[in-house]
């Protein structure tokens, strides 16, 4: 049968080999159906626990704090302070999370200053990424420190990993959130940890990068941790437009990018109701050939979508808050190289092999409802939501599948390979928030999600020279892998302040999750049993953190948390589990958070040990492949960031990580995968070193300058010691940018990735032939170097 390797297409062809037999006539034909799968990455940073109470940002007191916010990206703000100007004037239309210096965040389901809150977590604006040109998850990740991204070769094809928590099956490790809403699946047949959300940052207030298992209050499927997008809030006080344009060139590219959007906040009635609207699109050349069907960059992709949000306020105890999103990316390939098996790129070192186009289309919507009620002693809360997504994505399998026909008397044919992966999520969520208090404070709540999706498979065969259909084998095979997943859950979260100085914060979660399944296949490599399956699972997870707050500034804490992945049913063979267990990691930390010396320095630090066990891998059966568990591992490390002010304007910060993931125990099942193995695209160290500077020009225009140089590590493709696991080496790139502001009203900025136009790759992996050999190296390179120059108006 098709695998699901072969469903795993995140461009970078991550492989993983599995035997199939198809059939034509009577003969048979054992061929490697190979696998493409995506592989992310994302990791480090810090905070501690505030008094206010609520579910939407907001300003909580004129305290600084020490988050991980890059100074090249920090736009509206720096090091986790707001900067002076328009972003504390205008929270709603700049992204600005807070007035008086502090960054907000809602990790812990209440409104809290960032350093109060016991969990390794980073934030980034919304405008810092507008200055920074970042367009995507690839974009920002080397500013979070160990936070990794393998990119698919287009926005919507990533993966994301934490603290080197990778995902070995294609289900994702990292929770993705929508303000309090998740998104994506948590079903193994889904694979959603291969085509994270890629939003558009325009629009976004802030993300925050939540560390280490976040299970206790955001359940199933954040072992490794939680990407937070939180959207602006409409502005019920007075009416607020903005717009801009951008044009951008990419070394190589045969034509220039640009992008524009738009935003307007109108109070419908002032102090009680208010809706914005927001639309943004950009075109990215592309830079990558194909000489086989003669096209030149033809990795271009279009990104687009929009939003609309009312927000309700009659009166001070009760408000509602209605959201829509829409976000499309259409790629007309991806960012796919090819070399041969010395490392030498082919052709003109930017081209790739391919027989057929690689089209990849990938829609999003997302529509939620936040009802919030003062009764005093608590704010009762509820968040439902409705999200769809529709993932199309063409791999060309030719090298794999089409030379072998001839064999069998038909004509040389062009195999592509057809992945869709549709899903339709409702998830409700009702909780009830404590009062802010110096004593006591709780959360309890419920969950419930019900989530249908499908993955299809389809590979065809067509003839080479006429590319007519070959009606003998034509489809090779034709899948369908449907799947109902349901979860309830329960929570509670609650923070003693013993005094002053100590405090204790301490949750707790059951959840129940049932999974029904029902695949249907056929096509002559199409030979597994299609028998329906059903899976149910009951989980415990837990937190504690205890917290000691050494000055008014600085804050010692440790943490000791747990996340489970769901496992579920399989893909019916001999001798195969007809199940998955989840698979449970258990996180032990220790962090240190401190704005010293009049916030000249401030220094954010955490060591965490990860203890992974029963890790959902891939297996064959020699015909086919499957999920199992197998194998246990351990991630432990260091993350942190150092910030020096010398002078009013001027920030100099070094953030980086050390991140030594492997495996503890020997895993068959990942052809190869051995005790000690270092785990896959994680890199031992990551880090940047960056220079800020922002100052009045004159009396009306202020003007700001950024220069950082990041650096990624080596890492490995798969499993070490896997027998095509390929070494991945480091590279280093710089960035910069300039702005102008005039009146607060007008900006230009002007930016650069990658300035140097250095050579990097994300990733790499072999290629094998119709024989099962070795035929080439597909690779993923960074983006070479960019230039952009946007302008803005804002009214």
């Amino acid at each position: 049968m098709v695998t699901r390797h072969a469903a795993e297409t995140g461009a970078q062809k991550e492989m993983v080999e599995g035997d199939h037999t198809m059939r034509i006539g009577s003969k048979l034909a054992y061929v490697s159906l190979i696998g493409v799968a995506s592989v992310i990455a994302i990791a480090p940073a810090t905070a501690q626990t505030s008094r206010k109470n609520g579910a939407a940002p907001m300003a909580v007191n004129d305290r600084s704090d020490t988050a991980q916010i890059d100074p090249a990206l920090a736009s509206t703000t720096k090091t986790g302070t707001a900067q002076p100007g328009r972003a504390q004037d205008d929270p709603t239309l700049n992204g600005a999370t807070a007035t008086g210096g502090d960054i907000v965040v809602t990790a812990q389901k209440r409104s809290e200053i960032l350093r109060d809150v016991p969990i390794s977590i980073s934030v980034v604006t919304g405008e810092a990424l507008q200055r920074q040109g970042a367009s995507s998850l690839a974009d920002y990740s080397a500013y979070v420190p160990g936070f990794q991204v393998t990119s698919g070769g287009s926005p919507g094809q990533a993966t994301v990993t934490l603290r080197g928590v990778a995902t070995l099956t294609g289900t994702q490790t990292v929770g993705i959130y929508v303000d309090d809403a998740p998104v994506g699946s948590s079903g193994i047949w889904a694979r959603s940890g291969l085509f994270s959300l890629d939003l558009l940052p325009y629009d976004v207030q802030q993300i925050e990068v939540l560390r280490g298992p976040q299970g206790t209050l955001y359940g199933a499927s954040s072992i490794g941790g939680l990407l937070k997008y939180t959207t602006t809030t409409p502005d019920t006080h007075r009416f607020g437009v903005r717009g801009g344009g951008e044009v951008f060139g990419i070394d190589r590219a045969g034509r220039a990018g640009w992008a524009g959007q738009a935003m307007v906040n109108i109070p419908l009635i002032s102090d009680q109701l208010a809706a914005t609207g927001s639309f943004a699109y950009r075109r990215t050349p592309g830079y990558i050939d194909v000489p086989a069907l003669g096209q030149r960059d033809q990795n271009s992709f279009d990104q687009y979508g929009g939003r609309v949000s009312l927000e309700w306020k009659p009166n001070d105890r009760f408000s509602a808050r209605l959201s829509g999103i829409w976000q499309d990316v259409n790629s007309d390939g991806n960012a796919i190289i090819a070399a041969n098996l010395n490392g030498r790129r082919i052709g003109n070192g930017w081209s790739n092999n391919n027989f057929y186009p690689e089209p990849f289309r990938k829609s999003f919507d997302f529509y939620s409802a936040s009802l919030n009620y003062d009764l005093g002693f608590a704010t009762l809360t509820s968040v439902t939501s409705y999200s769809k997504s529709r993932t199309r994505q063409v791999q060309d399998a030719t090298n794999a599948l089409g030379l072998i026909i001839p064999q069998y008397g038909l004509p040389p044919a062009v195999t592509p390979f057809r992945l869709g992966l549709d899903l339709k999520k409702v998830t409700q969520e009702v909780r009830l928030t404590s009062s802010s208090s110096d004593r006591f404070e709780w959360v309890l709540g419920g969950f419930y999600t019900h989530e249908n999706s499908r993955n299809t498979q389809l590979v065809n065969a067509y003839d080479f020279a006429t590319g007519n259909s070959i009606p003998d084998v034509d489809p090779l095979a034709d899948i369908s892998l449907p799947t109902r997943y349901r979860e309830y859950a329960a929570f509670a979260n609650a923070t003693f302040h013993f005094n002053s100085m100590f405090a204790l914060t301490g949750g707790l979660r059951w959840a129940k999750n049932t999974q029904r399944f029902n695949p249907t296949v056929s096509g002559p490599l199409a030979d597994a049993e299609a028998n329906p399956g059903n899976v149910k699972e009951d989980v415990v997870t837990y937190s504690i953190s205890p917290q000691i707050h050494l000055t008014d500034q600085a804050m010692l804490y440790g943490r000791i948390a747990t996340g489970y992945r769901p496992g579920g049913p399989n893909i019916v063979f001999p001798l195969v589990p007809p199940f998955v267990r989840s698979d449970r990691l258990t996180n032990y930390e220790i962090g240190l958070k401190a704005d010293l010396l009049d916030r000249l320095l401030s220094i954010d630090v955490a060591g965490f040990y990860m203890d992974w066990k029963d890790i959902q891998v891939s297996g064959s059966t020699g015909t086919s492949s499957y999920a199992t568990n197998a194998g246990t591992a351990v991630s432990k490390g260091v993350e942190g960031s150092l910030y020096v002010r010398p002078i009013t304007g001027l920030t100099l910060a070094a953030t980086g990580s050390y991140t030594d993931a492997r495996l503890t125990a020997d895993t068959p099942a990942l052809v190869g995968g051995l005790d000690g193995d270092r785990l896959p695209n994680t890199p031992k160290f990551s880090g940047s070193l960056g220079v800020d500077y922002q100052a009045p020009i004159s009396e009306s225009a202020t003007g700001s300058a950024a220069l950082e140089l990041r650096r990624t590590g080596k890492r490995y493709s798969l499993v070490e010691s896997a027998p095509d696991a390929l070494p991945v080496s480091g590279y280093t790139a710089l960035d910069a940018n300039a702005s102008v502001t005039v009146d607060d009203r007008w900006t230009v900025r002007l930016y650069a990735r990658n300035l140097t136009n250095r050579y990097g790759e994300n990733n790499r992996q072999y290629v094998r032939d119709d024989t099962n050999t070795r035929a080439f190296i597909a690779i993923i390179p960074i983006q070479p170097r960019t230039i952009g120059l946007a302008l803005e108006a804002r009214y």
